[in-house]
């Protein structure tokens, strides 16, 4: 079933949420509206058992997100883009923090807030013919919705301040060999239909397993190891509790595939 949550078009296929900036005329641009969808289908994700990851897309093959929309922007104050920046925070946050995988399907141009947007994600696939950049110093500015934080995270802080202060794109196979990218869709398929066939084993996973290893990746990243282990701990307690562990040990006992019921 495909249902529109403006500018966004919804859709799931079995376990796995279909999200696509539907917006082709603005190059699936991200404006106030768009945000606030994020927002909301994030907050309403976390509370739907029924889906185990989420693919975010845009609408056809030239532009996975072009970032801002600048027709948008024109005629805002400094106050006004103060506000519309820090929606990237307070919308984009809770998909950030989704306990649930959350895989950019990159279709085609990540540029500026496009990229950051596939940076909130977990994981990126991208189409072969897809170009990657953080042009933000070349218009005078910095990105301001997460690039220079989850950027050197992903590929290092040599690579981040090339893409950042050079300002030029980059493509699938580099994007790949530097790790921004997870994997890269052979041409002539959909880059959508490849992420959601390999996110199989997610959709037929543990998600309190997958929640617990998520949670302890993104809280231990920067502390001491010492600490670190001590939250994965923490985040381990949880599935040791879970019904989940129960069932594979009890499928494992009878040689047949566990079915995970998220309890």
């Amino acid at each position: 079933m495909i249902r529109m949550t403006d500018p966004i078009r919804v859709e799931q296929r079995g376990a796995i949420a279909v999200w696509t900036i539907d917006r082709q005329d603005r190059s699936n641009s991200l404006s106030r509206d768009t945000l606030l969808a994020f927002g909301r289908l994030a907050r309403e994700c976390m509370q739907n058992a029924s889906i185990r990851a989420v693919v975010v897309t845009g609408a056809g093959e030239k532009a996975f997100c072009a970032g801002a929309d600048l027709k948008e922007r024109q005629g805002m104050s400094e106050n006004d883009v103060r506000r519309q920046v820090e929606l990237y925070r307070s919308e984009l946050g809770p998909l950030d923090r989704l306990p649930k995988p959350v895989v950019a399907a990159i279709n085609g141009v990540a540029y500026g807030g496009g990229l950051e947007l596939a940076l909130v994600c977990d994981l990126r696939v991208g189409a072969a013919h897809c170009k990657l950049a953080l042009p933000e110093t070349s218009l005078g500015i910095i990105p301001g919705a997460g690039g220079t934080q989850r950027l050197p995270r992903v590929v290092g802080e040599a690579r981040a301040k090339e893409m950042i202060l050079l300002a030029k794109p980059i493509d699938a196979e580099t994007a790949l060999a530097w790790g921004l990218l997870n994997r890269v869709t052979p041409a002539g398929k959909s880059v959508v239909d490849d992420a959601v066939e390999w996110l199989a084993p997610v959709a037929g996973g543990a998600p309190i397993a997958q929640a617990a290893a998520l949670e302890a990746i993104d809280r231990a990243y920067d502390v001491p190891l010492e600490l670190g282990l001590e939250l994965e701990k923490v985040s381990y307690e949880k599935t040791l509790v879970s019904e989940d562990r129960r069932e594979a040990l009890a499928a494992f006992a009878e040689k047949r595939k566990p079915v995970f019921a998220g309890r």
